[in-house]
């Protein structure tokens, strides 16, 4: 019996209310990873509060941060001296450097907004950022982050990694975009625990140098697009790839608690 092909997946018509924006962008430059997360409590205290919302970007030097479901098999052997962090967001173990932006979306989710949506909403932010630099990314379903489809003798690979926590209705943590980060540094461990792709980064596809500077005023603008909570059109997923050792359900990144 002759197989049939799927029609191609439409893009998903996402529809919310408008209720508030980021308003407050803070540029920290390049900061420790721990002097970072504490300003991250500050400034989440700040919007649980009733404070405005507010992104946090910042560089760290080399570290690598261990989220709640990081397994001792995926941790560096060595480190090439970058410390290893616990830390209590979902998801599992990543690397955080020089030439990659770090984004900590600190914002008050409206009731209607459920955490996937929140996650999807940061995800499209970064497909827009690549797109506009002309490269072409999506979400593989099961699989967070923003990813490249396999091709020409090239896996899938990851060019942007996402994990949040969500406490008291407000989020912290948020997402790492690989401009022009050394990527050697991810051959020393299992990037997000998964083994059977590759990690690549916008100056690596784009065959130029990309500062982290020439990203920020586009993720500045795809996010607060986004996190404005409007509607907007999904853009269409890649094939699904489970993570090893789960079932194909599209993971939740985050709780409330």
């Amino acid at each position: 019996m002759a197989s049939t092909v799927p029609p191609p997946r439409r893009p998903e018509r996402v529809i919310h209310r408008r209720t508030v924006a980021v308003v407050d962008v803070i540029d920290l430059g390049i900061l420790d990873y721990r002097a970072a997360w504490d300003r991250q409590r500050e400034e989440h205290e700040e919007v649980v509060s009733g404070g405005p919302d507010r992104l946090l970007l910042v560089e760290h030097p080399p570290v690598y941060t261990c989220g709640k479901r990081t397994d001792a098999s995926e941790l560096p052997t060595d480190t090439g001296g970058a410390e290893v962090i616990d830390v209590d967001r979902g998801g599992k173990i990543t690397f955080h450097g020089p030439g990659q932006l770090v984004g900590y979306p600190i914002v008050r989710l409206p009731d209607h907004v459920k955490v996937v949506d929140y996650v999807r909403r940061v995800e499209e932010a970064l497909i827009g950022v690549c797109r506009d630099l002309g490269v072409t990314t999506a979400r593989v379903p099961g699989r967070s982050g923003v990813w490249l489809r396999a091709g020409e003798g090239r896996p899938e690979r990851k060019i942007a990694a996402l994990g949040i926590r969500v406490s008291r209705g407000v989020t912290m943590h948020g997402f790492a975009l690989n401009a022009d980060v050394d990527l050697g540094w991810y051959d020393r461990f299992v990037p997000c625990g998964i083994a059977d792709a590759g990690v690549t980064s916008l100056s690596a596809e784009l065959g130029r140098d990309v500062p982290v500077a020439e990203t920020v005023p586009l993720v500045r603008r795809h996010l607060e697009r986004l996190l404005a909570w409007t509607s907007y059109d999904a853009t269409p997923d890649y094939e699904p790839r489970p993570e090893p050792g789960r079932g194909p359900r599209v993971p939740v990144l985050g709780a409330r608690s």
